[in-house]
């Protein structure tokens, strides 16, 4: 069975249906029914948002002016790609979903309170309708279709707004309902971003989470491919936004494309790829708008893996540039550091505590340097590590991470990499911990130019 997984971008329009359906219509000639996962129609996760926040800034008729227009935006696709009596019927049983997000919206308004919980309620109904309306046409074209609810299979834990997948129970529902359809000769099609608790409740995965949610359900259900369908040709060497001139990455390997997608590349939401290693199931990341560009593969190992990388000139080791802007560096200077143990353990308690990840860590004998992309609990880990030493926070600024392979086994990576940045500041610097990256911390105003010259140097212009 093949996974593909089909964001925003590519159900954003009847045409955007109409292309999603062909390709799914040659899979299932080719290799079988698939597992189909979609996103919700572009722009309406956004819009969802913005009616939950108007919603409890005591803005009701703002609230409900979105709905009006997401309900606008799914009867133009209906009624273009169904028949006016199956548009109809289809158009009320989503209405259902939107009388639904409009209770929730009054509810948020009269309390003036916007919990996760609650939000998650709200950002989940997009898929919801996307699903439907790709599920019907599909039907009417003669496919022969099964919809699955995905909170019904990717049960989760109740950490609202970024829940975590109960795996057992996630594996036993994903074989029972989606492999057993399958197998049935039915296609199968669900939504990424949301799951449930064990007791139903709705959660979502966090912004982006629909590549994880077809992550996850691929390697639940025993997939053997799991293809993330969007609008871009696959992974690039740097963001085309900032050079023009990336080119298409042909394959990286799990381990490359978990670092990329980490450290800022927006093809891939950042935990796609970690229940794809622990199967080994190739991901491909491929291009709705372009399906016969080869796109990129990402699996365990490239061709040149096994090479001495001696024998592999530099440029070639050298995957692709990433960057990540609004990243926030905290800089600990204490004595208290010099020659003793336990230290760094007591810091990263504090960060632990608050449930926040660190990106980059750098050390010397008495001082510290750690960099994070939440600021949600900034204030009580800034109270916590007062107490440990002398405290320096630094907002605006980005990480610059040069992606590649075996470069432990190598010289004059760094070399080039500064040689490259030399009219750059380098605020932190991380390197060594992994075989594959180098990052370094900049200024939020300094990244495109690192990124533009790191890719210049090692790419080309």
């Amino acid at each position: 069975m093949i996974v593909m997984k089909f964001g925003g971008t590519s159900v954003g329009s009847k045409e955007r249906f109409e292309q999603v359906f062909a390709l799914i219509s040659k899979t299932k000639e080719n290799d079988g029914p698939p597992l189909v996962v979609v996103s919700a129609m572009s722009g309406v996760t956004n819009a969802l948002i913005e009616a939950a926040n108007l919603a409890v800034r005591r803005d009701l008729d703002g609230a409900l002016a979105q709905i009006e227009m997401i309900r606008q935006k799914h009867i133009d696709a209906v009624k273009g790609l169904l028949s006016a009596e199956k548009a109809q019927a289809l158009l009320a049983d989503l209405n259902i979903h939107l009388q639904e997000l409009e209770s929730v919206l009054r509810g948020i308004n009269y309390l003036g309170e916007l919990s996760k919980r609650s939000l998650d309620v709200v950002s989940s109904i997009g898929e919801l309708l996307s699903s439907r309306v790709l599920a019907e046409y599909a039907s009417s074209r003669g496919l022969k279709v099964q919809w699955v609810d995905a909170r019904q299979v990717l049960i989760t834990d109740d950490t609202f707004g970024k829940a975590n997948p109960l795996w057992a129970e996630v594996e036993i529902r994903a074989k029972k309902i989606i492999g057993a359809a399958v197998k049935d000769g039915f296609t199968v099609i669900s939504q990424g971003f949301i799951g449930s608790t064990i007791d139903g409740v709705t959660t979502t995965l966090g912004r982006g989470g629909s590549d994880y949610s077809a992550s996850i359900l691929g390697v639940a259900a025993d997939a053997s491919r799991i293809e993330i369908w969007t609008d871009v040709d696959g992974m690039m060497t740097c963001d085309p936004r900032i050079v023009p001139a990336a080119k298409v990455i042909a394959q990286v390997t799990f381990q490359e494309a978990a670092e990329l997608a980490y450290f800022g590349a927006k093809v891939l939401h950042p935990l796609t790829i970690k229940p794809a290693v622990e199967k080994s199931i190739p991901v491909k990341v491929l291009n709705t708008m372009r399906p016969d560009s080869p796109g990129t593969l990402i699996q365990a190992d490239v061709a040149d893996s096994d090479i001495d990388p001696k024998n592999i000139p530099l440029s070639q080791r050298i995957c692709a540039i990433a960057s990540k802007k609004n990243i926030t560096a905290l800089f600990i200077s204490s004595p208290r550091m010099l020659m003793a143990h336990g230290f760094l353990a007591k810091v990263f308690s504090v960060f632990d505590r608050h449930k926040t990840s660190i990106d980059l860590i750098a050390t010397s004998e008495v001082s510290l340097s750690i960099t994070i992309d939440s600021t949600e609990n900034l204030d009580a880990i800034k109270e916590d590590l007062a107490e440990w030493g002398e405290l320096k926070v630094l907002n605006n600024t980005a990480i610059v991470t040069v992606v590649g392979r075996q470069f432990r086994g190598s010289s004059g990576i760094a070399g080039e990499v500064f040689s490259a940045m030399k009219d750059i500041n380098i605020l932190v610097i991380s390197g060594g911990a992994s075989d594959i990256n180098l990052s370094f911390l900049v200024l939020n105003e300094d990244a495109d130019n690192a990124v533009k010259q790191l890719h210049k140097h090692f790419f080309g212009a």
